[in-house]
Protein backbone atom coordinates (compact mmCIF):
# COMPACT_ATOMS: atom_id res chain seq x y z
CA UNK A 1 0.00 0.00 0.00
CA UNK A 2 1.06 3.22 -0.89
CA UNK A 3 -0.28 6.45 1.24
CA UNK A 4 0.17 10.12 0.40
CA UNK A 5 -0.40 12.11 3.56
CA UNK A 6 -1.21 16.30 3.04
CA UNK A 7 -0.63 18.32 5.90
CA UNK A 8 0.88 21.57 6.12
CA UNK A 9 1.49 21.23 10.02
CA UNK A 10 5.25 19.55 9.61
CA UNK A 11 5.30 17.70 12.90
CA UNK A 12 1.74 16.00 12.99
CA UNK A 13 2.67 15.20 8.84
CA UNK A 14 5.87 13.45 10.16
CA UNK A 15 4.30 11.58 12.98
CA UNK A 16 1.39 9.92 10.45
CA UNK A 17 3.90 9.38 8.02
CA UNK A 18 6.13 7.23 10.78
CA UNK A 19 3.20 5.28 12.48
CA UNK A 20 2.03 4.45 8.44
CA UNK A 21 5.43 2.96 7.88
CA UNK A 22 6.12 1.23 11.31
CA UNK A 23 3.06 -0.18 9.78
CA UNK A 24 4.54 -1.47 6.87
CA UNK A 25 2.80 1.14 4.91
CA UNK A 26 4.86 3.05 1.98
CA UNK A 27 3.75 6.93 3.22
CA UNK A 28 5.13 9.92 0.90
CA UNK A 29 4.08 13.92 2.96
CA UNK A 30 3.51 16.86 0.86
CA UNK A 31 2.64 20.34 2.95
CA UNK A 32 0.05 21.78 0.29
CA UNK A 33 -2.52 21.28 -2.11
CA UNK A 34 0.25 22.27 -5.12
CA UNK A 35 2.45 19.54 -3.93
CA UNK A 36 -0.17 17.16 -3.26
CA UNK A 37 -1.58 17.38 -6.63
CA UNK A 38 1.82 17.33 -8.31
CA UNK A 39 2.59 13.88 -6.24
CA UNK A 40 -0.90 12.08 -6.66
CA UNK A 41 -0.19 12.69 -10.88
CA UNK A 42 3.06 10.99 -10.87
CA UNK A 43 2.07 8.20 -8.03
CA UNK A 44 -1.10 6.02 -7.86
CA UNK A 45 -1.53 6.23 -4.14
CA UNK A 46 -3.99 3.95 -2.83
CA UNK A 47 -5.08 6.21 -0.17
CA UNK A 48 -4.65 10.52 0.57
CA UNK A 49 -4.71 11.34 3.83
CA UNK A 50 -6.15 14.71 3.35
CA UNK A 51 -5.91 17.97 5.39
CA UNK A 52 -8.82 20.22 4.36
CA UNK A 53 -6.97 23.68 5.17
CA UNK A 54 -3.97 23.65 3.05
CA UNK A 55 -2.06 26.33 2.00
CA UNK A 56 -1.64 27.44 -1.61
CA UNK A 57 -4.86 25.22 -2.50
CA UNK A 58 -7.75 24.23 0.06
CA UNK A 59 -8.19 20.86 0.25
CA UNK A 60 -11.40 21.06 -0.68
CA UNK A 61 -10.09 21.85 -4.74
CA UNK A 62 -7.79 18.91 -4.25
CA UNK A 63 -10.06 16.12 -3.59
CA UNK A 64 -12.22 17.90 -6.16
CA UNK A 65 -9.43 17.49 -8.66
CA UNK A 66 -8.67 14.24 -7.44
CA UNK A 67 -12.06 12.87 -7.92
CA UNK A 68 -11.95 15.02 -11.61
CA UNK A 69 -8.84 12.38 -12.38
CA UNK A 70 -10.82 9.23 -11.95
CA UNK A 71 -8.67 6.32 -10.76
CA UNK A 72 -8.93 3.96 -7.77
CA UNK A 73 -7.54 6.50 -5.34
CA UNK A 74 -9.55 6.80 -1.95
CA UNK A 75 -9.39 10.37 0.06
CA UNK A 76 -9.52 9.73 3.43
CA UNK A 77 -10.14 13.71 4.30
CA UNK A 78 -8.92 15.52 7.92
CA UNK A 79 -10.21 18.58 9.64
CA UNK A 80 -10.37 20.52 12.71
CA UNK A 81 -14.01 20.49 13.01
CA UNK A 82 -16.26 17.35 13.40
CA UNK A 83 -19.33 18.85 13.24
CA UNK A 84 -22.32 17.02 11.19
CA UNK A 85 -22.48 19.48 8.76
CA UNK A 86 -18.53 19.50 8.23
CA UNK A 87 -18.53 15.78 7.38
CA UNK A 88 -21.35 15.95 5.09
CA UNK A 89 -19.77 19.18 3.58
CA UNK A 90 -16.50 16.70 2.98
CA UNK A 91 -17.85 13.64 1.67
CA UNK A 92 -20.39 16.07 -0.80
CA UNK A 93 -17.68 16.82 -2.67
CA UNK A 94 -16.14 13.36 -3.03
CA UNK A 95 -14.37 11.82 0.36
CA UNK A 96 -14.87 8.54 0.87
CA UNK A 97 -14.46 8.65 4.64
CA UNK A 98 -13.77 12.11 6.94
CA UNK A 99 -12.04 11.72 10.53
CA UNK A 100 -11.49 14.88 12.99
CA UNK A 101 -8.99 15.80 14.96
CA UNK A 102 -7.71 15.32 17.35
CA UNK A 103 -7.54 11.29 16.15
CA UNK A 104 -6.03 8.46 17.45
CA UNK A 105 -3.42 7.32 15.67
CA UNK A 106 -4.75 3.57 15.61
CA UNK A 107 -8.19 5.05 14.26
CA UNK A 108 -6.82 6.33 10.97
CA UNK A 109 -4.56 3.46 10.47
CA UNK A 110 -7.54 0.74 10.57
CA UNK A 111 -9.62 3.81 8.15
CA UNK A 112 -6.30 4.16 6.17
CA UNK A 113 -6.26 0.11 5.60
CA UNK A 114 -10.29 -0.19 4.85
CA UNK A 115 -10.01 2.56 2.68
CA UNK A 116 -7.38 0.64 0.62
CA UNK A 117 -9.25 -2.31 0.63
CA UNK A 118 -11.89 -1.30 -0.90
CA UNK A 119 -9.14 0.80 -3.92
CA UNK A 120 -7.91 -3.43 -4.54
CA UNK A 121 -9.58 -5.84 -6.13
CA UNK A 122 -10.99 -7.78 -3.35
CA UNK A 123 -8.67 -10.45 -1.69
CA UNK A 124 -9.57 -13.48 0.33
CA UNK A 125 -9.26 -12.88 4.26
CA UNK A 126 -6.07 -15.12 4.34
CA UNK A 127 -3.53 -15.68 1.50
CA UNK A 128 -2.12 -18.70 1.13
CA UNK A 129 0.00 -20.16 -0.97
CA UNK A 130 0.64 -24.42 0.55
CA UNK A 131 1.83 -23.85 4.33
CA UNK A 132 2.69 -20.70 3.98
CA UNK A 133 -0.49 -18.10 5.13
CA UNK A 134 -0.77 -14.55 6.03
CA UNK A 135 -3.81 -12.56 7.69
CA UNK A 136 -3.90 -8.97 6.09
CA UNK A 137 -6.11 -7.94 8.94
CA UNK A 138 -3.71 -9.09 11.42
CA UNK A 139 -0.80 -8.58 9.97
CA UNK A 140 0.54 -11.99 10.94
CA UNK A 141 2.46 -14.70 8.90
CA UNK A 142 2.38 -18.13 9.41
CA UNK A 143 4.28 -21.43 8.00
CA UNK A 144 3.13 -24.95 8.78
CA UNK A 145 1.21 -23.20 11.61
CA UNK A 146 4.19 -21.34 13.10
CA UNK A 147 4.31 -17.56 13.56
CA UNK A 148 6.86 -16.17 11.44
CA UNK A 149 8.91 -13.29 12.93
CA UNK A 150 8.26 -10.72 9.94
CA UNK A 151 9.25 -6.86 10.17
CA UNK A 152 6.74 -4.70 8.80
CA UNK A 153 8.47 -4.54 5.41
CA UNK A 154 8.87 -7.98 5.21
CA UNK A 155 5.33 -8.32 5.56
CA UNK A 156 4.49 -5.56 3.22
CA UNK A 157 6.65 -7.65 0.79
CA UNK A 158 4.54 -11.05 1.24
CA UNK A 159 1.63 -9.71 1.07
CA UNK A 160 2.31 -7.87 -2.19
CA UNK A 161 3.72 -11.41 -3.69
CA UNK A 162 0.97 -13.58 -2.65
CA UNK A 163 -1.58 -11.11 -3.79
CA UNK A 164 -0.59 -11.41 -7.14
CA UNK A 165 -1.28 -14.94 -7.53
CA UNK A 166 1.80 -16.11 -9.33
CA UNK A 167 1.94 -13.09 -11.55
CA UNK A 168 5.82 -12.06 -11.86
CA UNK A 169 6.35 -8.87 -9.64
CA UNK A 170 9.18 -6.90 -10.79
CA UNK A 171 11.63 -4.92 -8.65
CA UNK A 172 10.15 -1.85 -9.72
CA UNK A 173 6.56 -2.42 -8.66
CA UNK A 174 7.38 -3.89 -5.63
CA UNK A 175 9.56 -0.43 -4.56
CA UNK A 176 6.75 1.65 -5.94
CA UNK A 177 4.03 0.14 -3.79
CA UNK A 178 5.73 -1.38 -0.83
CA UNK A 179 8.31 1.65 -0.37
CA UNK A 180 7.98 5.42 -0.21
CA UNK A 181 9.98 8.02 -2.12
CA UNK A 182 12.97 7.90 0.19
CA UNK A 183 13.81 4.65 -1.27
CA UNK A 184 16.72 5.23 -3.13
CA UNK A 185 16.23 3.37 -6.71
CA UNK A 186 19.36 2.39 -7.52
CA UNK A 187 20.49 0.34 -4.51
CA UNK A 188 19.77 -3.52 -3.55
CA UNK A 189 17.09 -2.63 -1.29
CA UNK A 190 14.18 -4.47 -2.73
CA UNK A 191 16.60 -7.81 -3.63
CA UNK A 192 18.14 -7.11 0.40
CA UNK A 193 14.37 -6.96 1.67
CA UNK A 194 13.79 -10.44 -0.69
CA UNK A 195 17.10 -12.80 0.60
CA UNK A 196 16.05 -11.60 4.21
CA UNK A 197 12.31 -12.64 3.26
CA UNK A 198 13.38 -16.15 1.72
CA UNK A 199 15.89 -16.61 4.72
CA UNK A 200 12.94 -16.45 6.93
CA UNK A 201 10.65 -18.41 5.30
CA UNK A 202 12.26 -21.57 5.18
CA UNK A 203 12.82 -24.47 3.08
CA UNK A 204 11.73 -25.29 0.55
CA UNK A 205 11.81 -22.13 -1.32
CA UNK A 206 8.63 -20.37 -2.25
CA UNK A 207 10.04 -17.00 -3.79
CA UNK A 208 11.12 -17.74 -7.16
CA UNK A 209 13.23 -15.46 -9.25
CA UNK A 210 12.50 -14.78 -12.58
CA UNK A 211 15.43 -13.73 -14.69
CA UNK A 212 14.87 -10.06 -15.91
CA UNK A 213 11.58 -10.18 -14.72
CA UNK A 214 11.32 -10.09 -11.09
CA UNK A 215 9.71 -11.95 -8.39
CA UNK A 216 6.64 -14.36 -7.73
CA UNK A 217 5.16 -16.93 -5.65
Amino acid sequence: MRVLVVEDHAELAGSVARVLRRDGIAADVAPDGEEALRRAGVVDYDVVVLDRDLPRLHGDEVCRALVARGGATKVLMLTASGTVAERVEGLSIGADDYLAKPFAFAELLARIRALARRAQPPLPPLLEHGDLQLDPGRRVATRAGERLALSPKELAVLEHLLAAQGRVVSAEELLERVWDEAADPFTTTVKSTINRLRAKLGDPPVIVTVPQGGYRI
